[in-house]
């Protein structure tokens, strides 16, 4: 016969806000990179970047240029999410993270293959609003009773 051992709860820690931002963006860049290299896998594809164009679109220096620095915002807001002062953190992310939702859409346009697309937007998507809701709901602390309110401040500037 066998006695049941005590069933422990694992500690759920908390993660920090900063924490949570740079996650999302980095698999927002996971998902971004691993969409446009499965879709090298899509016939054709291939065949019209050898030919010079992707989608619509002349494959230039233009088109490079634009190209990386849409790749290159979400990969600076991994770093800008852990270093930039709460309240800058907050409004980078909001602005960000809300362009790229038309962004994102936008590579729904004129494919072929809507549910290999489909479920790549959805999930940037999904991810994108985690970031706006981590963002918009960054937990406030209230002033601590040690520390002087503003006007205290402001009168011990102006004596």
């Amino acid at each position: 016969m066998r006695t049941r051992q005590p069933t422990t709860t694992l500690e759920d820690q908390p993660i920090p806000v900063r924490a949570k931002l740079a996650a999302a963006w980095t698999s927002f860049m996971f998902l971004c990179a691993y969409v446009d290299i499965l879709n090298f896998f899509t016939p054709g594809v291939i065949e019209d970047i050898l030919d010079g164009k992707v989608f619509e679109f002349d494959l230039s220096q233009t088109f490079s240029t634009t190209a990386l620095t849409l790749m290159a915002i979400p990969i600076l807001m991994v770093v800008l999410s852990m270093t930039l002062p709460a309240r800058a953190t907050r409004i980078t992310n909001l602005i960000v993270a809300s362009l790229y939702v038309p962004v994102t859409a936008f590579n729904a346009v004129g494919e072929s293959w809507l549910y290999f697309y489909g479920l790549g937007i959805v999930l940037e998507l999904i991810l994108l609003a985690l970031i706006v809701r981590y963002a918009w709901t960054w937990p406030r602390t209230a002033p601590s009773a040690t520390s002087p309110d503003r006007e205290t401040v402001r009168a011990q500037q102006q004596a």
